[in-house]
């Protein structure tokens, strides 16, 4: 959802496009009824009324409003006999779609030729088979960022709007709006505008959220969690203080690396102030992407509070990157680490575990926002099976498949997959499934659709690290903006 229409525009869920299958489902005393506390259902409530009072914004609807409701029996047999090359990442998501392959197989009589190639070479290999004629895959798994945008830029994307409104070819359960607004932004092009296509389906998301130890919350903080940004900063150079090095305040990305940019703008949201970020074009730039604004005092602050963290970190924190952060957070040596929620199961299975807490990131003023990244599923444009490369994206993911296949990552991108009683719930800690349906419901896309954006993110992280340095904020800011124009002119 846009922040600044989060509360304006309500309507009751079943109205919003959310499906009803599981509206009673909540209620009802299940398993999952008996093992949380009533303490926690209330919260559940309360979320659930969050929810009901999202309205999708108008020029999103068309993306649902032709899907006619179908007879009960959908004809997943329609194209028996084909064969889909699907190609993915060596990811959790992998592991975790795998298992089900043969229930495709069974439900549609289509089978799936499978190829996995590991992350480190991935990218390259996805783009090169998309160049391909024939096409090597139909289906694969889409970094929904920059990359998804430059993919579309070069038309090797297959939008997916004109299926998902046929009857003929999507359930009519199928219900796109349980992803959130955000979510479906991240793939859809071109940005702001009223002829914009649906290019990318959410697979499998990471939001940004504040992870604490609470043991040593306890201890130096009195159980006081920080409840804004500057607090947040005070408690966590108190605690580094007090550790003389045996004890870290926290631990961050760190690293010279455009692999810091998604945490970093997850924090800088909440330094923004009382207005909404703007959307698509993010916070870093003004209007379009070809005016960037990292001299704003807003932006400033937001660079300030990411080094000032860092400096309640370890002294090779400028080497950090999430490895690093995680390892030194599970093992008990740090008091806060805002970074990906998708880390949230394995915390509990650590040195950690049952110590650790989970909120949504502190913001400066107003309600907390966060940022998200997503891997989701697209279809090459070339693709000749286009009907059947859909079936499976569908199937893949559906309200059915999503939680099951989400096991293996603890990030399933419909909310209907938190909120429903299942394995999936069950598996979860109440309190990081609590704060991860917030994340969801208030985050933004991180991604900025320029071309040379990894470049610019790398200036960006090198500007945190001269504010840390102790180069004057301002003056860091102002070297980072030269930065960045001097990128996009050499491009031009």
């Amino acid at each position: 959802m846009q922040s600044g229409a989060f509360l304006e525009n309500r309507i009751p869920l079943r109205q919003s496009g959310i499906s009803p299958f599981y509206w009673g489902r909540v209620h009802h005393p299940t398993k999952l009824l008996t093992h949380y506390s009533r303490r926690h259902f209330v919260q559940l409530a309360a979320l659930s009324t969050l929810l009901a009072a999202c309205r999708p914004p108008r020029e999103h609807d068309a993306l649902t409003q032709n899907v006619v409701d179908l007879s009960p029996e959908f004809q997943w047999q329609r194209w028996r006999g084909q064969e889909v090359s699907v190609l993915l990442n060596d990811h959790p998501w992998t592991a975790g779609v795998k298992p089900y392959l043969a229930d495709f197989e069974a439900l549609t009589g289509i089978r799936v030729k499978l190829e996995i190639v590991p992350e480190p070479g991935y990218f390259e290999f996805m783009e090169t088979m998309l160049r391909q004629s024939p096409v090597p895959a139909d289906v694969f798994f889409l970094p929904m960022d920059s990359t998804a945008y430059r993919l579309w830029q070069d038309d090797l994307l297959q939008p997916l709007t004109p299926l998902i409104n046929n009857r003929q070819f999507t359930e009519s359960s199928y219900n796109l709006i349980d992803f959130p607004e955000g979510f479906r932004l991240a793939a859809m092009y071109p940005p702001a505008q009223p002829e914009q296509q649906l290019f990318g389906i959410p697979a499998t998301f990471e939001a940004y959220i504040l992870f604490y130890n609470k043991q040593l919350v306890n201890q130096y903080l009195d159980g006081q969690v920080p409840r804004t940004m500057t607090e947040l900063i005070e408690a966590a150079q108190t605690i580094n203080q007090i550790g003389n090095g045996d004890l870290y305040g926290a631990v961050m990305r760190g690293v010279r690396s455009d692999a810091i940019i998604d945490t970093v703008t997850g924090l800088m949201l909440n330094c923004w102030g009382p207005e909404p970020t703007p959307l698509p074009h993010n916070l870093w730039f003004d209007g379009d992407w070809q005016q960037p604004r990292f001299t704003d005092p807003r932006v400033v602050a937001g660079l300030t509070a990411y080094a000032q963290l860092m400096q309640a970190g370890p002294p090779n924190i400028k080497e950090i990157d999430w490895p690093q952060a995680t390892q030194l957070f599970q093992s008990g040596q740090a008091a806060f680490y805002i970074d990906a929620s998708l880390f949230g199961p394995s915390y509990e299975s650590s040195a950690i575990a049952g110590q650790i807490g989970y909120t949504v990131l502190p913001r400066s003023q107003g309600a907390s926002l966060t940022g998200h990244w997503l891997w989701g599923l697209g279809m090459a444009q070339k693709s000749p099976r286009r009907e059947a490369a859909w079936l499976f994206i569908q199937w893949a993911t559906s309200p059915k498949m999503e939680p099951q296949i989400a096991l293996a990552t603890g990030g399933a991108p419909r909310f209907s997959s938190w909120l429903t009683p299942s394995a999936y719930t069950e598996a979860m800690n109440i309190d990081y499934a609590l704060t991860v349906q917030t994340a969801m419901q208030t985050s933004r896309p991180t991604a900025v659709l320029h071309p040379q954006w990894p470049q610019m993110a790398i200036a960006i992280a090198i500007a945190i690290q001269q504010i840390y340095d102790g180069t004057a904020a301002p003056v860091a800011a102002a070297e980072l903006q030269r930065h960045v124009i001097q990128i996009m002119q050499e491009a031009a």
